[in-house]
């Protein structure tokens, strides 16, 4: 890709189905460097990705999911920019949202959603996993074909969030109307067109977690939802309402639709590879690794924001202070000197764990044990009900010439809609 420097990553559509060309040619003049349209320092390798992630003295999170758009309110001057984030930083879309928190705000926010997912919990939401996916799988088989993600992914990893947070039986209909009813199309956060961020996109969720949380403290029951009303700080003071809220509706939104991207990747991986679908149906304890591998080849978050408070260098680039920097996870988890052929899926790979999907440092996804069982669960049950799992020609054309939407944004990898086709096992 010669003319690389004059596409606007941000922007052009023409990136968004495959990015991967783009970020090749980015590595290959320097794993750290400022693109021309938006002034946002790309960073593409691996080591320099990690340096990134680990260094929150010199890099601060505020800008995590929004990047250079709209941009910080007020000028960022000076050797030091640390007050001018902490007196700003409120003004920018998602500040109230964990992954936007430096610390140590995030490190008590962060204290408390790891309260909520505890290993004992984690363990029950598995087990009501396969009774979710077999009830939806129900449906979703008898055709014989079906788009996936709105007939499947979505619906699934809805439910699944909605059990492990409490959310009562009887409201989980709602939750169903009202957020999983929306276009597939839609871009949301990270649009590559001129859309902007509300400065919380999350109302529905905030007034349900509201009444469910202030009902709690008030009567206090059995249930998970007590739980997370009662939930406290590492020092043992009571979160406000808001902050307890807060992590939920993060935790219930950003999950959801990064897993929903994560499994349409799979499968449509597992479909456009017989060879492969017949090792994991024999070899089933090839399946974690098989998991690893699409998170590091179709990493579903192409990339996070930094903004550098004072200055620093990665990878021997010198970072000015105020400087936004979006580290490609999607970039580095097919850095070369990280990954050999990384261009090539290999379910055998030894080192994929090391992948940045779930990125890396104080921010590193807390629901990652999450979307691996909800993978996990999805792919053991459809290999155990189907006999062939195999892409809709009639809707993606056929082998050689396939035609994939993809949502078209600059934060999030994945599909539009996968349509497939199946035999089920008999």
């Amino acid at each position: 890709m010669d003319d690389f420097e004059a596409i606007d990553f941000f922007r052009d559509e023409a990136l968004v189905a495959d990015p991967y060309p783009y970020f090749e040619a980015l590595r290959g003049r320097c794993p750290v460097q400022r693109e021309n349209h938006h002034d946002v320092m790309m960073v593409t390798g691996y080591d320099e990705a990690v340096q990134v992630y680990n260094d929150t003295d010199a890099f601060s999170a505020c800008i995590s999911v929004t990047g250079p758009f709209p941009g910080f309110p007020v000028p960022l001057e000076g050797d030091d920019v640390s007050e001018l984030i902490a007196l700003h930083r409120d003004e920018l879309p998602m500040s109230d949202q964990l992954p936007t928190m430096d610390p140590p705000a995030h490190t008590d926010h962060r204290a408390l959603l790891m309260r909520l997912i505890t290993p004992k919990r984690l363990k029950e939401n598995e087990a009501s996993m396969w009774h979710l996916a077999d009830g939806l799988l129900d449906d979703y088989l008898a055709p014989g074909q079906g788009e996936f993600i709105g007939g499947f992914a979505g619906p699934f990893t809805l439910l699944v969030i909605a059990d492990l947070l409490g959310v009562p039986e009887e409201d989980r209909q709602e939750f169903m109307d009202k957020l999983q009813r929306r276009p597939q199309t839609e871009a949301g956060i990270g649009s590559t067109g001129d859309d902007t961020l509300h400065h919380s996109p999350l109302e529905y969720l905030y007034g349900r977690f509201t009444t469910y949380i202030e009902e709690r403290r008030r009567e206090p029951r059995e249930d998970v939802l007590t739980g997370l009303a009662t939930a406290t700080f590492p020092d043992g003071s009571t979160p406000e309402v808001i902050d307890v809220v807060r992590v939920a509706a993060n935790l219930f939104a950003a999950g959801q639709e990064t897993t929903v991207r994560l499994l349409s990747s799979a499968l449509r991986i597992l479909a456009e590879q017989p060879e492969l679908q017949s090792l994991l149906r024999t070899e089933r304890d090839r399946i974690p690794n098989f998991i690893e591998e699409t998170l590091r080849a179709e990493s579903p978050i192409k990339g996070d924001f930094r903004l550098s408070k004072v200055a620093t260098s990665v990878g021997g680039v010198d970072i000015p202070p105020g400087t936004t920097v979006m580290v490609l996870n999607g970039a580095a988890n097919r850095d070369p000197r990280q990954f050999e052929d990384p261009a090539s899926f290999d379910v055998g790979r030894a080192n994929v764990r090391r992948h940045l999907a779930f990125g890396r440092g104080v921010h590193t996804c807390p629901g990652a044990p999450l979307a691996r069982a909800e993978a996990r669960v999805t792919l053991e049950r459809l290999l155990d009900r189907t006999s062939d799992i195999r892409i809709a020609e009639q809707v993606h054309g056929p082998a050689g010439a396939r035609r994939y939407d993809y949502v078209p944004t600059f934060i999030l990898r994945g599909l539009t809609h996968l349509d497939l086709e199946w035999s089920e096992a008999r």
